[in-house]
């Protein structure tokens, strides 16, 4: 009775096993909109169309495949105000804001485009302008889709706009990759699956053993 309650638990729990290093997350294509709090990056609590940036502040945009704003990337390259904005002096009336435009890596690029090399501009507009203003003066042409969720950045990429891709994330670049031990190999959690079903197969060979 013990070996075949054994052998029913192996059963069931081996496809799960099977699944458990196959899960992948679903991702989305877009860019995402950052502020620059001087020390690091922060995902933007507002839309560039209604954000309103102060003279000096730093503001970043990044193209890449994500899941959501806890795993996007965060833009590269310089973000220092007086770096970007060194060669546009302070006007009255106007404010002036540094931005970073960071087009991405060739895995998140769209099918057949190539990614534009990152670069930053100091945008000195209005001083109600908008980021999505600010940006408009300095990275034409701007794409939005009809709910003004922001598709295109110097005309990258030719279309689309915050599609699902494929479900299996693009590589980190070696910049981006963290102090992650993940090797791309078997999950922790698997292996230790892995490991219990070896010994619940031991025991049972040994009570088989022990009742013939």
């Amino acid at each position: 009775m013990i070996r075949r309650a054994t052998v029913l638990f192996l059963a069931a729990l081996l496809p799960l096993l099977a699944g458990a290093g196959q899960a992948q997350a679903v991702g989305y294509r877009y860019w995402s909109f950052w502020e620059h709090s001087g020390t690091a990056w922060t995902y933007a609590t507002q839309g560039p169309s209604t954000a309103r940036p102060s003279d000096g502040d730093v503001q970043g945009f990044r193209f890449s495949v994500s899941e959501d704003s806890a795993d996007a990337a965060k833009p590269r390259g310089t973000s220092d105000f007086g770096t970007v904005c060194a060669k546009t002096p302070a006007k009255d009336g106007e404010k002036r804001v540094a931005l970073v435009i960071d087009f991405g890596t060739p895995a998140d690029a769209p099918s057949g485009e190539t990614p534009p090399v990152g670069r930053t501009a100091c945008a000195r507009v209005p001083e109600d302008a908008t980021t999505a203003e600010a940006l408009a003066s300095v990275a034409k042409p701007l794409r939005y889709d009809t709910n003004a969720l922001l598709c295109a950045i110097s005309g990258y990429p030719e279309k689309g706009c915050g599609e699902q891709v494929s479900s299996e994330k693009a590589p980190a670049s070696a910049e981006e990759k963290s102090s992650s031990t993940d090797s791309g190999g078997p999950s922790v959690g698997l292996i230790a699956g892995i490991a219990a079903v070896a010994l619940l197969a031991a025991a049972a060979t040994w009570q088989a053993r022990r009742r013939a």
